[in-house]
């Protein structure tokens, strides 16, 4: 057996490819991870188009480094989620690295230094084939179900394009755009996310599209939060949210930035913001800089 079929027998193996369906019976995963940066932690991760462009082409550098396969990702404005397949201080290192790179990104254009250096990141182990694929499909989902206005398939900054779909036809992923940087006037194309996951493999979890379709549909975030997972319930999405915070903040106590503001006072903008935006007490937290298990009674 060449090296090459002994890597896909050990994948196949490790992901219960070649065990034989039986209705009913979990089969056993192995060497698979949900990693994830806690979306409470900081206000944003990437603030505009030109950072999520970025922050999609620094994955591809990365894997090639690490070694590591990655199934499905999530980009979202305060936080990330990738579904990864690999030893794990590898996928742990690729995970790290890429919060840093992605600090040193927001210091050097925006100049916020140190933003993430705090930043929680967690991990779950992903130990059957029924949660490998309702974990895949959280994190596809995450984007609708946190309130930004795409469905789990366009959702730009995310891997929910890739599956089963069919080159050439109108349903196909259109990764063509270019966003101009008009602080550099350069031109930034997004590498087709294709280079770097392996959503032929993710095809093969799932067998069939009647089967991706199945876990889509009945996959709930308390299936992920039991085993610490993360989806923010948010009433209006954080974008706008921001820009209410701003100026809310103005009214208040005449200025534009939490950063000056007690706790005291940043919890009354919380309570403010909640009265008028009807907005979860996560969100609020994370806007106004408070650590949501202390004040989620108090907002």
């Amino acid at each position: 057996m060449d090296t090459d079929a002994r890597i896909m027998n050990q994948i196949e193996t490790d992901l219960g490819l070649n065990v034989p369906f039986v209705k009913g019976q979990q089969i056993p995963v192995k060497n698979c991870w949900h990693f994830s940066t806690d979306g409470n932690a900081v206000d944003a991760m990437f603030l505009d188009e030109t950072d999520f462009c970025a922050g999609m082409n620094r994955i591809l550098p990365l894997v090639q480094r690490h070694g590591i396969t990655i199934l499905a990702f999530s980009l979202m404005d305060t936080h990330v989620h990738f579904i990864l397949y690999g030893a794990f201080d590898l996928c742990n290192r690729f995970i790290h690295d890429y919060v840093k790179q992605t600090s040193w990104a927001i210091s050097h254009r925006h100049g916020d230094r140190h933003k993430f250096r705090s930043v929680p990141i967690n991990h779950q182990v992903i130990d059957t084939d029924r949660y490998l694929k309702t974990a895949i499909c959280y994190v596809i989902k995450n984007a609708p179900v946190g309130g930004i206005p795409f469905n789990a398939y366009d959702y730009p900054w995310s891997s929910g394009a890739l599956y089963f779909r069919s080159a050439g036809y109108w349903t196909s992923p259109n990764w063509s755009h270019i966003k101009k940087d008009v602080s550099t006037t350069t031109q930034e194309k997004v590498l087709f996310p294709g280079e770097y996951v392996d959503y032929h493999l993710v095809e093969k979890i799932f067998k069939t599209h009647k089967s991706f379709n199945f876990f889509m549909c009945v996959s709930k975030e308390n299936d992920v939060e039991e085993r610490g997972g993360s989806i923010s319930h948010l009433s209006m999405p954080i974008q706008e949210m921001r820009q209410h915070k701003t100026e809310t903040c103005e009214e208040l106590f005449g200025v534009n930035s939490i950063r000056t503001l007690t706790m005291a006072q940043r919890l009354h903008l919380a309570k403010v913001l909640k009265s008028r935006y009807n907005s979860s007490s996560k969100q609020l937290a994370r806007l106004c800089g408070l650590v949501y298990k202390e004040v989620s009674d108090k907002i």
